[in-house]
């Protein structure tokens, strides 16, 4: 397999323990800025490596999470997180990987390439936090809902981007604010500024994903919004439950069109 944009997202991808993944996501990221990388085609694996730790669950076999008074409590909570910020590194590589036959522009893999390096840099300072509350990513266990996501939108890029960008990830706009809330009342600081970071750049991955849906649904002749209707009705399990947060979403410019029809 020749060295090549594709080749090294599987590589990502093939990586089992997270510290490989980071640090392989942040190289591929300068190897790219730099232009010393074409897209290149390869097949990507079905499901990605994964560490021996956490266990994973189904999600409704996870313990409800607590408010965040307690440090345990604080614990769960940015170990959840961490967990989303390692499938969500995978999620951007396997979008990287996985639809090169649609022979989209560069600005494409310009945008998903910033997406995994922020994304890994995200699951960084989680688990930094993490080991300042003295615990590490792998103490919990964790649930697998988010990469049968990416298993259910492997075959359509239009739906892939429907379900887990806007989605799964608008979703995290929705609930962000008040776990940054609850942070700040039980005086963890430090915990609620890496959340606001995260938050805000969240913001841009959502804006990435609106972007791409749209260009691939005008390159197919098909209105965005009721594409995105259909695909989510058929292709996500679940329903889109309010309050959204609305100024997130417009901030990322997911019209309320998009999302208002299917709340639950």
């Amino acid at each position: 397999m020749s060295d090549s944009l594709a080749s090294r997202a599987v590589a990502v991808l093939m990586a089992a323990e997270p510290v490989d993944k980071v640090a392989l996501s942040s190289a591929t990221a300068q190897a790219w800025r730099a232009g010393g990388l074409g897209i290149g085609h390869v097949d990507p694996p079905r499901r990605p490596a994964r560490p021996t730790r956490p266990e994973l669950k189904a999600p409704r076999e996870m313990p409800k999470r607590r408010a965040a008074r307690t440090r345990a409590a604080r614990i769960a909570l940015v170990h959840a997180l961490a967990h989303i910020e390692l499938n969500a590194i995978d999620l951007a590589w396997d979008v990287v990987a996985r639809f090169t036959h649609e022979r989209l522009p560069r600005a494409f893999y310009d945008d998903w390439v910033a997406v995994a390096a922020e994304e890994a840099e995200h699951f960084s300072l989680l688990t930094a936090r993490l080991a300042d509350l003295g615990a590490a990513y792998g103490d919990l266990p964790a649930h697998d809902g988010l990469w049968e996501a990416a298993e259910a939108t492997a075959d359509d890029l239009a739906a892939r981007l429907a379900v887990v960008p806007l989605v799964l990830e608008a979703r995290g706009l929705d609930v962000a604010p008040a776990m940054i809330e609850r942070l700040h009342a039980a005086g963890d600081a430090k915990s609620a500024a890496v959340l606001e970071l995260i938050y805000r750049e969240e913001i841009g991955h959502v804006a990435a994903g609106r972007r791409w849906f749209e260009y691939v649904c005008g390159r197919r002749g098909l209105d965005p919004e009721s594409t995105y209707h259909s695909l989510v009705r058929a292709r996500f399990k679940g329903a889109l439950k309010p309050p959204f947060n609305t100024t997130a979403r417009d901030q990322a410019g997911l019209r309320e069109g998009y999302y208002a029809p299917l709340a639950d």
